[in-house]
């Protein structure tokens, strides 16, 4: 692959998506499997996947923010469900749609 083919995908490719299958996905691979580390990785390779791409796209500030904003977006998702009793679920979706709307805004948006 050239230069130019790599640049191409990766502004195609959206962070604000991969934030959303971290969260969401992480929580749906723990609760599916019972294996909690699981999800964990999930959820770990969606934020260095997206974090790659906010250090080439807006540089190391905005990177360390997003990246705050994200394990942010996981404490507070167990904060509305065990602390405020919401529905894992919904505690997850809330949470997922708040960080990716912001990441897309932030780092997607042309």
């Amino acid at each position: 692959m050239t230069t130019s083919v790599l640049s191409r995908a990766r502004t195609r490719l959206s962070s604000a998506a991969l934030v959303a299958v971290g969260l969401a996905a992480g929580f749906g691979v723990a609760q599916g499997t019972g294996i909690r580390a699981l999800g964990g990785a999930v959820f770990l390779a969606g934020g260095l996947a997206a974090g790659w791409l906010w250090v080439q796209r807006r540089g190391w500030v905005v990177a360390l923010g997003l990246g705050a904003l994200y394990v942010g977006a996981f404490v507070l998702a167990h904060v509305l469900a065990l602390g405020a009793g919401l529905p894992a679920w919904l505690a997850v979706s809330l949470v997922t749609i708040a960080a990716a709307g912001v990441t897309y805004a932030v780092a997607d948006r042309p």
